[in-house]
């Protein structure tokens, strides 16, 4: 993918979240989690990876996914953002970190999801968690309609 606008808030933002909602059709089904799509992007709208839940492995979620196709010595992780269809989790029980706490393990400063995780399986509060962290989060409820849309066959 060649590289794309620098992340800012508006139709910068719109177009990284649009990618992480295209990713989260790739999700193998699940009847217990949610097929989300994330992106991580530099400061100067270069990709430094992408994944989607369930892509290597069935206990995969997006974000981590994502960041495990980063380098984590990046220097450029310090002015990145990260991109997720859905707010980062903050439990979860197939492995030690949630989304949340795995993206507080890097520098990574901004964070930006177009919808709530829903109270289908846990209440999430990764968005506060990263504020209370000092990162800055941002939500695109505008662009949640496709992730909804995506996860229809978990909402009843």
């Amino acid at each position: 993918m060649s590289p794309g606008p620098p992340p800012a808030a508006g139709a910068a933002d719109a177009h990284w979240l649009r990618r992480a909602v295209e990713l989260s059709r790739s999700c193998p089904p699940s009847a217990t989690a949610f097929s989300v799509g994330s992106v991580v992007v530099a400061d100067d709208g270069t990709l430094l990876g992408e994944g989607y839940s369930r892509r290597d492995d069935p206990r995969d979620h997006a974000e981590e996914v994502a960041l495990r196709g980063t380098d984590p010595d990046d220097p450029r992780l310090r002015r990145a953002t990260l991109y997720s269809s859905l707010e980062p989790c903050s439990s979860r029980a197939s492995r030690p970190l949630a989304c949340s706490a795995l993206i507080l393990t890097t520098p990574i400063p901004r964070v930006v999801f177009a919808w709530r995780e829903p109270a289908v399986f846990v209440d999430c509060d990764g968005a506060e968690r990263l504020r209370s962290a000092g990162r800055t989060v941002v939500e695109r409820p505008d662009l949640a309609a496709g992730v909804r849309e995506v996860n229809a066959h978990l909402l009843g």
